[in-house]
């Protein structure tokens, strides 16, 4: 009895195991994605990453920082699936726009931060430019307290950087040296800590404890910014090679439908691409959309 005891039970196991592997064979092998480049565009990823795990709990998607020329020079080397950029190809230097294929995810707002305590919420554009070549170095120059200016720039390969040097500073002009930065949360903190200091950060990283810069009585919002009203804006591209793989293709498709730019791109302080009324040019050309 007992040998006929053991005998079905080692039976079940291995029917068990059997069912088991039939069933690993039957899975569909994980899908890799990685996506490096843009802090801008990086909390909006990873957003998106969270929702398409429940569509394809098979695809592992991967998501880093470093900055949109890091994800540029990836993607081009085929390190990495997507290079996530605020800037366009051509704009950086010893990349090949030809040999990529640019997806446009969303639009990012760019807006001046300076510490809650200065007492300024409105700087007319002439201003900001005066500050960044150096022009005015003192807050009592342009009505605040007699404080130092203490500039905080973004590094050169900042996509943020080029968007806002496109619109604030003249052709030929240069930004003053200064201490530069490549994450829009390191700018957040040192600006929340510095008094007399001012720099800018993409609306995504908008908090309390920054206070948000008007443009000549402008508002920095979403809807201002689909006119061009407001003019401190980029793409955040998703930039892949020529030839992709299928889940590459498949997750920037996601992330660019009408639900996940209408909830998860709108929730998280970017502009759905659906309500652009303008369009610009990597030369900074803008122009009512087509």
């Amino acid at each position: 009895m007992k040998k006929l005891v053991t005998g079905v039970i080692v039976a079940t196991i291995i029917v068990s195991l059997g069912v088991g592997w039939v069933s690993a064979q039957k899975q569909p092998p994980q899908e890799k994605v990685t996506v490096v480049g843009s802090t801008a565009l990086q909390p909006l990823t990873e957003a998106v990453v969270e929702s398409y795990r429940e569509v394809k709990p098979q695809t592992s998607i991967t998501v880093q920082g470093g900055g949109s020329g890091t994800g540029l020079s990836q993607v081009q080397a085929g390190a990495v699936n997507i290079g996530a950029a605020d800037i366009f190809a051509d704009q950086q230097d010893g990349i090949d726009e030809r040999k990529l294929t640019d997806h446009i995810v969303a639009v990012s707002g760019i807006v001046p931060i300076v510490n809650p305590q200065l007492g300024i919420d409105d700087l007319s554009l002439k201003q900001l430019r005066q500050i960044y070549t150096g022009k005015v170095t003192n807050w009592s120059q342009v009505g605040g307290p007699n404080l130092p200016i203490t500039v905080i720039n973004r590094a050169a390969g900042s996509g943020t950087r080029v968007a806002f040097e496109q619109v604030v500073l003249k052709k030929g002009e240069r930004s003053i040296n200064a201490q530069e930065q490549d994450s829009n949360g390191t700018v957040k903190e040192i600006v929340k800590n510095t008094p007399g200091s001012i720099s800018y950060i993409s609306f995504a990283y908008l908090n309390k404890h920054v206070q948000p810069l008007k443009i000549d009585g402008v508002k920095p919002t979403a809807k201002n910014v689909t006119t061009n009203r407001w003019q401190l804006w980029s793409y955040e591209h998703m930039y892949t090679q020529k030839k992709t793989t299928k889940a590459t293709r498949e997750f920037i498709n996601y992330m660019r439908t009408k639900k996940i730019q209408q909830t998860l791109v709108e929730d998280a302080n970017y502009i759905n691409i659906h309500d652009m009324k303008v369009q610009r040019t990597a030369s900074g050309e803008t122009r009512v959309k087509e």
